[in-house]
């Protein structure tokens, strides 16, 4: 299971266009290589399931993507509960962490060239 998320900051939330709710928002993708729609389906309400019953604690605003492999419908319920947990235990503790002090930004390579300007 991969699991990928981003922090919505609270200015964006209220300067966004149109009303975006604070909290978790969790999605999940299962495409059609995964299987045919009995079977997506199912693993859609497995994961549901997990994160329902794994829930963290309200408060952070951000978005989870949840895309599942296909040995989810084999695998033992509690197992997905375990990693969908684990998931959301990182995710808190990477978002409730001290930023520390970020690494210079490194130049640009090839600034201003194909920029789409002739030289002169």
């Amino acid at each position: 299971m991969t699991v990928f998320y981003l922090h919505r900051p609270e200015s964006e939330l209220s300067r966004s266009k149109s009303p975006v709710a604070p909290g978790l928002r969790v999605g999940f993708t299962v495409g059609r290589a995964l299987g045919g729609a009995v079977q997506r389906n199912r693993m859609k309400r497995r994961l549901r399931e997990a994160v329902r019953l794994t829930r963290p604690v309200e408060g952070l605003s951000v978005d989870v993507v949840i895309n599942p492999k296909k040995s989810l419908l084999t695998t033992n319920f509690a197992i997905v509960m375990n990693e969908v947990s684990r998931a959301f235990v990182i995710i808190e503790q990477k978002l409730t962490a001290k930023p520390e002090s970020a690494p210079a930004a490194s130049p640009k390579r090839n600034a201003g060239r194909n920029s789409g300007m002739p030289e002169a």
